[in-house]
This record gives C-alpha cells, structure tokens and sequence, in this order.
C-alpha cells in the first residue's frame, strides 16, 4: 500500500517578489530579508523576482507581463506560492490569485505568522492576535480563495487559525474584546512604571533591529535567561532584569521587539505599551549587529522606529555588538548617540566600559552631596546608597561623613 503523504511535513516553497521604484531603494536587500522571514517561518525559497516601476501597480501589486513571469516560475520551481515584499491590499491579494491560481502571501502575513509562533505571554499572545485580526478584517473580500488554500502553512498559525472563517461581526467582535483586555494590560503596564519611578530606581531600554543581539547582552549583563537565537524576532515578550553596576547602584534593563523595516503598522499599534518601553526610560541602549553589511540601514529604521514612538530627548548609548565577527578594522559611527561602545554580548567583552558608561550618564543627572550626618540620620544614608552613588562613608567623633551624588527628587530628603 502506497504510504500517504502528510502535507503538514511538506515544506513550503516560495518565490520572493519586489518592486523597485526607485534607483536609490534596496529592493534587493529587503528581499534578502524577506528570504530570512520566510525561513524563520518555515519555507524555502526557490526563486525572486523584481519589478522595477514608477510606483507599485495598485490592480496587481506588479505589471502583467511580471505575472505571466511569475506564473512560469512557479510552474518550474514547484513554487507553493509567493511572498510579496509590501503589504498587498485586498484587491491585488484578490487579482494576483485569479491569475496565478496560487497562495498569494505579503510580508506583513509573514512577519505576524512568526510573531504568532513566538509569543508566550498573554500579553504577547493577545497583541498578536489583535494584529492577526486587524489585518484579516481589512482583506475579507480578497480572501476567499486563500483560505481555502491556506492548508496547514504559513498563515495559519496562532491564535488566528481557528478564526479564519470568521465573519465581519465575529472578527468586530472580537476585536473590542481585544482591545479591552489590552486596556488592562496597558494599565497594569503604567502602574508597574509608576512603582519603578516611586522607588526610583533608572530604567535602560534595550532597543535595535531584529537579531542585534540584544537578548544575548540581557542575559550576559543580568543572567536573565532569556531565549537566544540566530534569527530574526527569537524572542518577543520584553523582560525586565535588575542590574548592580560597579558602584553598588541598581538599574533595571528592559528588552524590546525587535525593529525591522517595513514593520506592519498592525503590530506598531498592537505592540505599542510594549515598545514604549523606550519612551519612559532614563536611558536608551541601542544594540547594532556590526558584523552586519546593512549596518547603517539597520540603524536608520530604528532612529526612524523610535521617532514614530515619539521617544525623544533621551541620552542614546549605542552599542556595536558581535565585534568577534567584524572582519579588519572598521570606522564606526553614530552621529545621535551620546556615546558609543564596541562590545561582544556573547564573549563578555566591552562590557565593563558600556557599565561605565551608563554611571556616567546617571552620574550626571544626579547632584553631589557632601556633608556630615547625626547617627541618628543614618537612614538618610541609606537613602544615598539605595536611590543614588555613593562615594565615600566615614565614621566621626561629630557623626558620619558621606559623600555621593543623589537624584534631584530624593536631594531635598537627605540634604
């Protein structure tokens, strides 16, 4: 008896699809990317193609002459479908399927599907299927056929699977519900905040492009334990670790998402509380992958990333991270970092002088304090110590001298 074939085990096979409407885009390294999301979701690819247009078809996504094209690839590469580099609208998504009678993806599909394998929190799990249904609902009439294609593959995973089938009124539906659920999140969110600012200890956001590195720094710096892999959005949910720096004084490290370009808007407005992380901190810490060739590309969509989340007027600490893969001496620049650090997250390296860094940066929105305490004051410099640096602790005939630098708001209380 001929043995049955799991389709589920079947890997998919796609055929990446850009459009080039510029001289000056990189249509070709975004495709590179979209290669990376593709694997990280499971296919493989076995062909791209490249428009080059004055602007994107809006019947289509690409002329018709690129669909024959693409519909003779697919016939030779056994393509299961194709991914195309922007988010489609429902009519190309509707279109394109008519006419190569395939399953027709977008990058945003992809990048919730991942996001949908990766969450694990509650919070993640509901942002993720906030934007899995904000994304259905706006393509509704174009995805009729797609769905009966889905199968078991890419798209299909998460929360969102059981939903596909799903009307207008039930996707609504659900929606609100969503959104409730996240208002309690948020909430719960602000008066974590609050508690750290009442007890004033500094926040550093860990920011930078998918895969910079910045989980391996997290758990090199705080033992925290977090997931580390070679691939893009490895981990999701942000963590929060406390850190003891040289000086005794603690400050607590959050992880963000990971940025990435073309990030669907779905998930910016679905993963706000989250990547405002950045907007409350005391401190930004942006992890750069140096070893990577698109380095300064990479920086750009996270300075671009942290101006739509409206964080502004922060010291920025940018660190060029996995120096143990950049290949002879290279110039590194950040011309809206405060300072700059080479280190090696996963080897230990630079890590001291980026600690260093972060008490100079506290140091200096702090003010001196020198004086001579009664014993009976001895809390105050305890004060000292817990919220601030300090120095120098004697024990006088007249009482104890100290020494240190304190933040404006806990001065007026140990002065």
């Amino acid at each position: 008896m001929a043995e049955m074939i799991d389709l589920k085990e079947m890997q998919e096979r796609v055929i990446l699809v850009g459009v080039s409407t510029s001289d000056h885009d990189d249509t070709e390294k975004s495709l590179d990317e979209l290669e990376e999301l593709a694997a990280t979701a499971g296919a493989v690819t076995v062909g791209r193609v490249i428009q080059n247009l004055d602007q994107i078809h809006p019947g289509t996504y690409v002329g018709k002459g690129k669909l024959d094209e693409i519909k003779d690839l697919i016939w030779e590469t056994e393509a299961t479908g194709i991914i195309c580099d922007d988010e489609l609208s429902p009519i190309q998504l509707g279109n394109m399927e008519d006419v190569l009678d395939t399953k027709v993806m977008d990058r945003t599909l992809i990048i919730l599907d991942i996001f949908a394998g990766r969450a694990s929190t509650n919070e993640g799990k509901i942002q993720v299927e906030l934007a899995q249904l904000k994304y259905r609902q706006s393509r509704l009439t174009g995805l009729g056929k797609s769905l009966s294609r889905l199968g078991g593959g890419i798209g299909t995973r998460g929360p969102g699977e059981k939903k596909l089938e799903m009307d207008r009124r039930l996707i609504r539906d659900r929606i609100a519900q969503l959104n409730r659920e996240l208002k309690d999140v948020k909430r719960h969110r602000e008066i974590t905040r609050e508690q750290r600012s009442r007890n004033k200890i500094p926040v550093v956001a860990i920011v930078g492009y998918t895969n910079a590195g910045k989980s391996t720094l997290l758990n090199t710096l705080t033992g925290a334990g977090v997931l580390e892999e070679d691939k893009l959005f490895a981990t999701l949910d942000p963590t929060t670790r406390n850190l003891k720096l040289p000086s005794k004084q603690e400050v607590l490290m959050t992880d963000t998402v990971g940025f990435i370009r073309k990030l669907p808007h779905h998930l910016i407005e679905a993963f706000r509380s989250t990547l405002e992380e950045a907007k409350y901190a005391d401190i930004i810490l942006h992890v750069v992958d140096a070893s990577n060739p698109q380095v300064d590309e990479q920086m750009y969509i996270v300075y671009e990333t942290l101006t739509n989340l409206e964080v502004k007027n922060k010291p920025i600490i940018t660190a060029f991270n996995k120096q143990d893969k950049v290949e002879g001496e290279t110039i590194l620049r950040d011309f809206r970092a405060d300072h700059i650090v080479r280190i090696s997250a996963k080897h230990g390296d630079g890590l001291e002088e980026l600690k260093s860094i972060i008490e100079e940066i506290l140091r200096g929105q702090k003010i001196l304090i020198e004086k001579i305490y009664d014993y009976s004051e001895a809390g105050k410099i305890q004060m000292i110590r817990k919220y601030g640096e300090l120095l120098e602790e004697e024990y006088r005939g007249e009482g104890i001298y100290a020494k240190g630098y304190v933040p404006a708001e806990i001065y007026e209380k140990v002065n």
